[in-house]
């Protein structure tokens, strides 16, 4: 029960050493991201999580490319055990409420105690203080208070949910990755780590900053579904077509908006473009006539045009798309799809880390190539676990 051999390094990344505390969203994300970019990354998981992707394999995608750990970090044990692994990381990220990894005797003081260089992540929803810093939270909630959700959605109509890609991933997960890139580099100043606070909230927010300057600016409504980006400017809308599918409409400048309305074959004058007493018939018109073809009728018509229109795909379709297929930006492994790493590196190329392993399925190899000691006694007594041989593991 040895385990597996750590990932051949590649990508910009190779080298660093990323200790991941096991939890849900947009740590396991970040985690997923790092190793994209070719950090050895371990994530750390508690006995009996109880997690869909306990048995590992492709479906796993936000642990692909990491290997597995299993450490009961109730037991003092088991906490040494992890701050002897800390003194040889580069990284450790953990998504825990605030308050949790101090408690445990693994908070950043005890962490960079034992390793001054360590760039400590910690991912929250709220951020570690505030009136709300200990409640709990998801994606919806936090986009809530930022105004992101409530600009989302049709004008007189309810806010619309944009999945979870707007907090947990965009302002969650990938400021998390963004903090750790930048505090790496400043040990490569300093020598000196410290700790990066990523919350939802606060990266939400900072996403935000090109509205915000539009709302400061006088050229955005505090109003949902009447401004530029959100369809209230019938040229940058979606459409419904003749089979109950959609199109999206992009033609926001003049030679863009022209040549939509010439393919589609609209008398109307492109001058008048920005006459918002004339959107309401601009708009019935649109609607008129994306209704009379099919989606994929329409996407034949402007694809390789200026009209900036395209068909809304489905995530199953998406794996088919022309573009999305020359650039490889999916790719399918054991039948499940998933994205290709990004972004892409002249000189350090990426690719997919091996599928994800059963949770811990690696707690010896680990240890071994670490170069720490007692992984026996931890297993002998219960905090440390070591899974059955995983099956071989998959690389494309």
């Amino acid at each position: 029960m040895s385990g597996t051999a750590a990932p051949r390094a590649l990508g910009p990344l190779a080298g660093c050493r990323v200790l991941e505390l096991g939890g849900l969203g947009p740590g396991p994300f970040a985690g997923m991201f790092l190793a994209d970019l070719g950090a050895e990354v371990v994530r750390v998981d508690r006995p009996g999580r109880g997690a869909e992707s306990d048995a590992g394999g492709p479906a796993a995608v936000l642990d692909r490319g990491k290997r597995s750990v299993v450490l009961d970090l109730k037991l003092p044990s088991a906490t040494a055990a992890l701050l002897d692994l800390v003194e040889r990381a580069d990284v450790l990220i953990e998504g825990f409420r605030p308050g949790v990894t101090e408690r445990l005797g693994i908070g950043p003081h005890a962490c960079l105690a034992r390793n001054p260089r360590l760039v400590y992540g910690r991912m929250t929803g709220w951020g570690q203080d505030g009136p709300l810093a200990a409640a709990a939270g998801h994606d919806l909630t936090y986009i809530a208070v930022t105004g992101a959700l409530g600009a989302i959605g049709e004008a007189g109509g309810p806010p619309q949910i944009p999945l979870n890609l707007v907090g947990d991933f965009g302002g969650g997960g990938c400021y998390l990755v963004i903090g750790v890139l930048a505090a790496l580099h400043a040990v490569d100043r300093s020598g000196r780590g410290q700790v990066v606070d990523a919350a939802i909230v606060d990266g939400t927010t900072h996403l935000l900053a090109s509205t915000f300057a539009k709302l400061g600016r006088g050229e955005w409504s505090d109003e949902r579904g009447v401004n530029r980006f959100d369809g209230g400017w019938p040229f940058y809308a979606v459409y419904g077509t003749r089979d109950g599918r959609h199109v999206a409409v992009g033609a926001l400048e003049p030679k863009f908006y022209r040549s939509l309305i010439d393919l589609l074959g609209l008398d109307v004058d492109p001058a008048a473009q920005h006459d918002r007493g004339a959107w309401p018939e601009l708009r019935r018109r649109l609607t008129e006539r994306f209704a009379e073809r099919t989606r994929d009728e329409w996407a034949t018509l402007f694809e390789g045009t200026d009209a900036c229109v395209a068909p809304v795909l489905s995530l199953t379709e998406a794996a088919a798309h022309p573009q999305l297929v020359a650039r490889a930006s999916l790719f399918t492994r054991e039948d499940v799809v998933q994205p290709a790493p990004a972004p892409r590196f002249s000189e350090t190329p990426t690719r997919p880390g091996p599928t994800a392993p059963a949770v811990g399925a690696d707690t010896c190899a680990v240890f071994r190539d670490w170069g720490v000691d007692g992984v026996d006694r931890l297993l002998h007594t219960g905090a440390a676990v070591q899974t059955d041989r995983p099956q071989e593991r998959i690389r494309t």
